[in-house]
């Protein structure tokens, strides 16, 4: 019941229960009134004297009978205000007795309570209210522990796999300074070793650049129009590059027709295929590393997939290879580091353009990354 109908049904109470008490009283006066009347008119015989003594009688009994009343009345009047009264206090005082320890607790950074309420007053509709922003607090507060451990679980990485290729780099330059490289041959290795573990801590900055900006939601996106044949020739032949130097060859092919377009930011899908190449580099375990780029026509979508010969992921990790931070290699090695955040940033990628990425894969076979992304197409007028 509402406050305000509680306090209605308390006013009509204390007013209309004294009201009520009197209408009966007086009522029952105006029957002992005629009645007396009628046993007056048989009883006209009698002397002056008893008639006085009589009229005296009946005028004590009205005082006493006035009197009786006034303090049946205040009684009843009391009575009701005081229930009415705790009626009314019991409504308010319970749920806000409620409230109070509920704030006590979230005071002192207790958040795991729950604050029970029943009716559907003003008080327990504060209550839910009160309940709900609880709840709130307390997820918040969840996300933000997960969010701290993440950013220290990222720094942890990141400092990690900075520290190994510089101390690869300082030793290799040390050799160089030392005369270690003597012959052509060992120099020109040793330039490639220090190439490959700057190109890494460059990728590493990069990815940490860029999970500030998915955090924040603040990527840079820039599309336009890309000929699907012209610009993934173009990548695969960076991409090969930078795997010639590993040792790793690269096979690509292209069955798409060369005036399929999509829609798509260049600069960010060129960071999609090197994120997974670069996973696959770092779970290759052959001595001949073979990744394998393939692009597709499916429908309203062209489709990408990026085949490696590595040492594959198993089927328990598999569902969670794009979860932020997810690692397949617990040990963290130094040979197979890693942020933790390079496959989440593709999904991010993608799913802002529409697309997805998902992945197959068999242990000690290899890994096929696939993602997808729409294709333009004019929209007659």
């Amino acid at each position: 019941m509402k406050l305000r109908t509680r306090i209605l049904v308390g006013f009509l109470m204390v007013i209309l229960m004294p009201l009520l008490l009197l209408a009966a009283t007086l009522y029952g006066f105006r029957e002992s009134q005629i009645r007396n009347s009628e046993k007056t008119q048989i009883e006209e015989s009698k002397t002056y004297d008893i008639s006085i003594a009589d009229s005296s009688s009946g005028e004590v009994s009205f005082q006493i009978m006035t009197k009786d009343l006034f303090v049946t009345a205040l009684v009843i009047l009391v009575f009701t205000s005081v229930s009415v009264g705790l009626w009314i206090y019991r409504s308010i005082a319970a749920p806000l007795l409620k409230l109070r320890r509920a704030t006590q607790n979230i005071k002192e950074g207790n958040l795991d309570f729950v604050l029970e309420v029943e009716g559907d007053d003003e008080f327990s509709e504060l209550c839910r209210d009160f309940e709900e922003m609880r709840r709130r607090l307390k997820e918040s507060a969840e996300e933000k522990l997960v969010l701290d451990k993440e950013n220290k679980e990222l720094i942890s990485n990141i400092s990690h796999d900075l520290k190994t290729p510089i101390t690869a780099v300082k030793g290799y330059v040390e050799g160089i300074m030392d005369g270690v490289a003597d012959t052509p041959e060992k120099m020109d290795r040793y330039v490639r070793i220090i190439y490959n573990k700057t190109n890494e801590m460059d990728h590493l900055i990069n990815e940490l650049t860029f999970y500030s900006k998915i955090d924040t939601n603040r990527i840079p996106y820039v599309f336009s129009k890309l000929n699907v044949d012209d610009y993934f020739a173009d990548c695969a032949e960076e991409v090969g590059l930078e795997l010639e130097t590993r040792g790793i060859q690269l096979y690509y092919a292209n069955y798409v027709d060369k005036d399929v377009l999509v829609i798509a930011d260049g600069e960010q899908i060129r960071r999609v295929i090197y994120n997974i190449v670069s996973n696959a580099i770092k779970y290759m375990d052959k001595a001949k590393g073979v990744i394998q780029i393939r692009v597709k026509d499916v429908g309203d979508f062209i489709q990408v997939e990026i085949e490696d010969n590595g040492k594959g992921i198993a089927a328990k990790d598999l569902p969670n290879i794009f979860d932020r931070f997810y690692r397949t290699d617990v040990s963290r090695n130094s040979s197979k580091g890693g942020s933790g955040i390079g496959l989440s940033i593709v999904r991010k990628i993608l799913e802002d353009h529409g697309g997805k990425v998902w992945a197959t894969s068999r242990e000690g076979i290899g890994t096929i990354m696939y993602f997808v992304l729409r294709k333009y197409q004019e929209v007659p007028m």
